[in-house]
């Protein structure tokens, strides 16, 4: 596909560079030479200097062939404004970044009239991802599938779990048969893969599980992971995420405590949230976490502005509390760095806003080919996908049970959604037109659950 990306920024420059490893042409538009020149010096793109907006900058990049623009800038305005040039100028589709909550919410009125295909606001795409954290206590990760009845969560197995030496024969066998273990990363941060029967797990590695929501929490007591109550959450932060995030978790029945600095925007907080805590005060002071009861919270989410902040604020709840930290690292490049720390979770905006755009140009990219992918998700560093594959009609795949087919090498079919019914397939399990399957493979450039098989 022909991509056109307003805006060579952090999301623009990291959705540039994934966007060209899957094969697509890219042009990148900015109006600041220095991150024209960064891009052009590290990826294999085109890149022009000018206002996207322009609709004669935007012929001159190509949008007259191309399949797709997205207007990521750190101006909402320039963004919707550009989408809008872009759909009626050359009937392209487009995307927009929007960050501000008024015009995020008069987008499903207006969203035809912008020509737009799709738009995200980075800030309540974070706090759905953080909502999805707490709700899974010991997830690092949760990805969604099938309609959101079924989560991949990434698991670290602890010092002392029953899992430490055993195979997963012997875990399909003594602990459940209806959980399935899809990938595994070692603890000696080794490379992730696809594990089979003869895999032995070890204390220390992440291992990637998918297993009925009704079974998850009886799974984690046994195998000693933490399934603590998340009734009591403190969010040092008060801004859009802080916001959007307290406002899922009050309709969660969560009890809820900000921090937040600075005085204009607590008043405003404690008029759009009346059954949440807002403290006026700098998250940073330790003497006021104390007076606050963070030893005595359920989970600890740092969300303030700066990333060494957030870095020190939940290093220092990991010593003192109990509490989950979930940390946010907004800097790309900072989150392999601080994998080693005592963290808890780590959730960057950026990345999750490019994640959320590349499935959907997988998905257009898929559509346009004829194929059926629902949904993708990039894990392990991007070493490993997860997809979600919609079986329209009778073919190979549905012709004989699982343990007949011959898939290629590294796929697992972790999950087959029919019906409204999750279902953790074993041999015996085959696939029906109109399910949907989700299915983990080295990252390949798989099109249509037709690839799955030799």
């Amino acid at each position: 596909m022909n991509i056109l990306i307003v805006g060579a920024g952090g999301v623009g420059f990291t959705l540039a560079e994934r966007l060209t490893a899957d094969g697509h042409q890219v042009t990148l538009v900015d109006t600041d030479q220095r991150r024209i020149d960064h891009c052009l010096d590290r990826l294999d793109v085109q890149a022009l200097l000018g206002n996207g907006v322009s609709h004669k900058m935007l012929e001159e990049a190509g949008a007259r062939t191309a399949d797709l623009v997205l207007a990521v800038t750190s101006e909402d305005e320039l963004n919707m404004l550009c989408c809008l040039v872009a759909k009626r100028g050359f009937g392209c589709r487009t995307i927009a970044r929007v960050r501000n909550p008024l015009y995020f919410a008069e987008l499903a009125t207006i969203k035809d009239d912008l020509g737009l295909s799709l738009a995200i606001n980075p800030e309540l795409a974070t706090a759905n991802e953080i909502f999805d954290l707490i709700r899974i206590p010991a997830a690092v990760t949760a990805e969604s599938f099938a309609k959101g009845r079924v989560n991949l969560i990434q698991l670290r197995i602890p010092d002392g779990s029953l899992l430490d030496g055993m195979s997963l024969i012997d875990f399909s066998e003594k602990l459940s048969r209806s959980t399935l273990v899809c990938i595994v990363e070692p603890r000696d941060r080794g490379e992730p893969f696809i594990p089979n029967g003869a895999t032995v797990l070890h204390s220390g590695d992440s291992i990637h599980i998918m297993t009925p929501p009704e079974e998850l929490n009886v799974l984690l007591r046994r195998i000693g992971c933490p399934v603590r109550h998340t009734g009591k959450v403190m969010i040092a932060g008060g801004g859009r995420i802080g916001f959007y995030l307290a406002d899922r978790l009050q309709k969660n029945r969560s009890k809820v405590k900000i921090i937040e600095k600075d005085p204009k925007l607590c008043a405003e907080l404690s008029e759009q949230l009346p059954n949440a805590e807002i403290i006026c005060g700098d998250a940073i002071d330790r003497r006021l976490l104390s007076e606050e009861g963070l030893c005595s919270e359920d989970v600890f989410v740092s969300l303030t502005d700066m990333d060494e902040e957030n870095i020190l604020l939940s290093l220092y709840a990991n010593k003192v509390s109990r509490a989950r930290e979930i940390t946010m690292v907004s800097t790309l490049g900072f989150t392999e760095l601080t994998e080693e720390l005592p963290l808890g979770s780590i959730v960057n905006p950026k990345e999750i806003t490019a994640n959320y755009i590349l499935s959907y140009v997988r998905e257009l990219n898929n559509t346009c080919n004829g194929t059926n992918i629902e949904s993708l998700y990039y894990l392990c560093d991007r070493r490993i996908e997860a997809l979600e594959f919609y079986i329209k009609a009778e073919s190979e795949l549905t012709a004989a049970p699982l343990s007949r087919l011959e898939l290629r090498k590294g796929i697992l079919i972790c999950c087959i959604y029919r019906d409204g019914k999750v279902i953790i397939p074993s041999g015996s399990d085959r696939i029906c037109p109109g399910d949907s399957i989700v299915v983990v493979s080295p990252a390949s450039s798989l099109r249509s659950a037709r690839d799955l098989l030799r």
